[in-house]
């Protein structure tokens, strides 16, 4: 009796054990379906397009260091420059990044420019001198996947191997400044002139001006679903912002330096003397999160918050995509 008591209270046990084994797996089942609540809230305001710019590094460039000393014997790789260029530029190249993203996400993540220069250039195929190409950019061509979907076909193609340096565009423009890029692709008009100013590109052969300007995408402002702002409602993006500062709701800049960085600037209200020196902002820390780093680290970060945030559109659906994961 005593054993058969016994056995039916291990069995007893043993079903209890699985039932808790199973209670205890189900729900994560569940949390690995991560719900992404940050969505597009505004989109396709004239004051929210974002052009990309190719520039090579003139190589009598006056390069300096992080400190401002002229640095010496910098060597560039400007055929290796030149050939990215060019077929970036290409009828190949162009018709690639025109065409990125829409098989997966159903929508055009980049559009080229009507007045856009194109290449016809002829190509060369590495050497073991010009194999090696440093590109400085944005977190956005690379946060998107266009970089990743685009060098692979080029350097199959030619023999080269392309070193992404990505950061801001203030931080990629001073890599190039320091020697370390033979090209830069960007989305800043304002520091993309200061870099042709101060002698930093060259006009390849067969262009007609350093920087080169051909394709383009929206920013767009994200936010919860709840838009405690009523940014869905406003009636432009300036209203937009000014709707976010007024009722203090979270806000997360790049705080970088970034193309992205300098058209948030340019979107706050006037009067709040937002600027990129932390001072500018030092009243407003209880609402406005200056998060100093990429794209896509700062969607995280605003999805984690509940905030609203300013991105470009591709970096975003990237996002989506990967629920939530950068």
């Amino acid at each position: 009796m005593k054993k058969t008591l016994s056995l039916l209270l291990a069995l007893v046990m043993l079903f209890s054990l699985g039932i808790s084994a199973f209670a205890a797996d189900a729900p994560a089942e569940e949390t690995d379906a991560l719900v992404v609540d940050t969505m597009i809230l505004m989109e396709a305001d004239d004051n929210m397009i974002n052009n990309y710019t190719l520039l090579a590094v003139n190589p009598e460039a006056p390069f300096v260091d992080a400190d401002g000393n002229a640095v010496e014997d910098v060597a560039l790789n400007t055929v290796g420059a030149a050939a990215l260029i060019n077929w970036l530029l290409s009828e190949e190249g162009e018709a690639a990044a025109a065409d990125y993203g829409f098989a997966e996400y159903g929508e055009y993540l980049f559009y080229l420019k009507e007045d856009r220069p194109v290449s016809t250039a002829d190509i060369p195929e590495a050497t073991e001198e010009t194999k090696l190409i440093r590109l400085s950019t944005t977190t956005s061509v690379n946060d998107s996947g266009l970089l990743g979907s685009l060098l692979p076909m080029f350097e199959e193609k030619y023999g080269y191997e392309v070193e992404v340096y990505s950061a801001g565009t203030g931080k990629a423009i001073a890599n190039a400044k320091m020697g370390n890029a033979d090209l830069i692709l960007v989305h800043s008009k304002k520091q993309e002139e200061a870099f042709v100013a101060d002698g930093f590109a060259c006009v390849l052969d067969g262009m007609e001006s350093e920087r080169l300007t051909y394709m383009y995408n929206y920013f767009v402002l994200c936010g919860p679903s709840a838009d405690p702002a009523g940014v869905k409602d406003a009636e432009d993006v300036l209203a937009a912002f000014k709707a976010i500062a007024d009722g203090k709701f979270t806000f997360v800049s790049r705080g970088d330096g970034s193309g992205t960085h300098t058209k948030e600037l340019s979107l706050w209200p006037e009067e709040l003397g937002i600027t990129a020196e932390p001072e500018s902002f030092k009243d407003y820390t209880d609402w406005y999160i200056s998060a100093n780093t990429g794209m896509g680290a700062c969607l995280v970060m605003a999805e984690q918050m509940g905030a609203y945030i300013l991105t470009d559109k591709a970096t975003f659906l990237t996002f989506l995509a990967n629920d939530g994961v950068m």
